[in-house]
């Protein structure tokens, strides 16, 4: 995930409409501390400190949609009550748009209120109502809908089983937004997903998707066989599975498969992260990433909020900051060609798509940036093979390279779009390629797909070639004859 691209997003941000629909609830907290057990029962006594009332469900998905800088609607049902008032209340002193929401008489509106002591749950009360929604409400709600959707850019549905998403619900919000070409992400509950059917992706976690698909997930064969099951029962695009410590992974309809590892934090609590995928998955999408940038960003984003207790968002310069943290030393990227070998085949049985290019690189500069950047994302991680200095003599005469190998490979490791690079002294890079077995072979658009060395293998193993234009006017060449014009012998210090 490329930081100036998610600055770029989050620059953007306060033009996009969002549409949370489904389950809203009340998160309330009760932290306290708890020194001795209770005369009239063997349980602990918690003295309360300090009360938290949050948005939770539906309401914590269009929170963190507001973190982000989006404008924000829900469309919902609640209770004619006062936790009901009081969660309309907070929606719009945050200035989330509450137009789309009903109040049903008789019908309960959902809180949760949990008590903690030393950052530890206790226990966990339940309000709410899980009912369907009576015929008029549901009505009602499904007319909204039909009406003010196309307003939106993307569409989320947060579904909690509280009986707001009813089956005419589900079936208006996708074939309108089928009519309109808007994104809808779920993130779906249940055993049958078939009512999710038209939705762009959904988002379970490896419990639900073992509930929903009937295949107990043991290894990645299982996983597969677990994601096919939904992904035809469902006639689904695409499905991204959320597998805790073991990261995510991206199924599509053309067969792609993208596993993204989990960004190695400590976990305090799990409450909300779901929430936070859904939301950040759709912000990606609707700011114009590829799913697989989205769900990059989305697995950043759920790496912040498991940090946190209780159901909270996860703010651009948490997510800026944390990005900035990944960067690596330009040491630590350069590799000989048996160490790159193996840390490659670690990355591959991860699912992980390995892009591979090669170069002189003589004389960094904007034209390579871009080619490189462009280059990276077609996959997960971007390696460089880079020409020795003896290759760039062989292959550019004995003037050059202008820069040694050692200050090269430097340069290019400074590079975020760059995960490794390794030097290599034949005159192609076909050995190299060989050793590493990419998945994307990148090349300039000045080559043909025929021309491309290493072409024949990376096909052979189900891998392909991409070519990408480089700049115009940008050339080392066109930098030396510029110096050579510019400047005399006698004017060079």
């Amino acid at each position: 995930m490329d930081r100036k691209t998610v600055e770029s997003l989050f620059s953007r941000a306060s033009s996009l409409r969002c549409l949370v629909v489904g389950d809203l609830m009340l998160d309330e907290y009760l932290w306290g501390k708890t020194e001795r057990i209770s005369p009239e029962a063997p349980v602990q006594v918690v003295d309360v400190l300090r009360e938290d009332l949050r948005l939770g469900g539906a309401g914590n998905v269009a929170n963190n949609l507001l973190a982000l800088g989006c404008q924000v609607s829900v469309a919902s049902v609640i209770g004619q009550d006062e936790n009901g008032w009081t969660l309309v209340k907070n929606l719009n002193q945050l200035g989330i748009m509450t137009d789309g929401i009903l109040q049903e008489p008789g019908r309960r509106t959902g809180r949760k209120t949990r008590v903690l002591a030393a950052n530890q749950q206790i226990v966990r009360i339940d309000r709410e109502s899980r009912e369907p929604l009576s015929p008029a409400i549901d009505k009602q709600l499904c007319d909204w809908l039909h009406h003010q959707l196309a307003g939106f850019d993307v569409v989320l549905v947060s579904d909690y089983l509280k009986g707001v998403l009813t089956h005419q619900v589900l079936r208006t919000v996708m074939n309108t937004a089928q009519q309109r070409r808007i994104p809808v992400l779920v993130d779906p509950k249940g055993n049958d997903y078939r009512k999710y059917r038209g939705a762009t992706c959904l988002t379970p976690n490896r419990k639900e998707t073992e509930a929903a698909s009937g295949i107990p997930i043991r290894c990645q064969a299982t996983l597969q066989e677990a994601a096919s099951i939904l992904m035809s029962m469902v006639e689904l695009e695409n499905l991204l599975v959320t597998r805790s410590e073991e990261g995510m992974t991206l199924f599509s309809g053309n067969g792609e498969t993208v596993h993204i590892p989990t960004v190695a934090r400590e976990v305090f609590d799990v409450t909300g992260a779901g929430d936070t995928v859904l939301a950040l998955l759709a912000f990606g999408v609707a700011g114009g990433l590829s799913l697989a940038e989205a769900a990059r960003l989305a697995n950043l984003a759920a790496g912040i909020a498991v940090g946190k207790l209780g159901t909270s968002v996860v703010t651009p310069a948490e997510i800026i900051d944390t990005l900035a943290a990944t960067h690596r030393d330009s040491d630590s990227k350069i590799k000989n060609r048996d160490a790159l070998t193996a840390i490659i085949e670690q990355e591959r049985a991860k699912g992980r798509q390995v892009v591979f290019t090669n170069g002189c690189f003589d004389l960094l500069h904007a034209g390579h940036v871009k080619y490189l950047q462009a280059a990276r994302r077609l996959g997960d991680l971007l390696v460089l093979g880079l020409n020795s200095d003896s290759s760039v003599r062989r292959l550019k005469g004995p003037k050059r390279p202008l820069i040694g190998e050692e200050e090269r490979a430097h340069i290019l490791a400074a590079l975020d779009c760059i995960d490794y690079v390794c030097l290599f002294d034949e005159e192609t890079p076909l050995e190299l390629i060989s050793a590493l077995r990419p998945k994307i072979l990148v090349k300039g658009g000045d080559y043909t797909p025929e021309g491309v060395v290493g072409k024949d293998i990376v096909e052979s193993y189900g891998g392909r070639v991409e070519l990408i234009p480089f700049v115009d006017g940008k050339s080392t060449t066109t930098i030396i004859e510029k110096v050579l014009e510019r400047y005399t012998t006698a004017e060079i210090d």
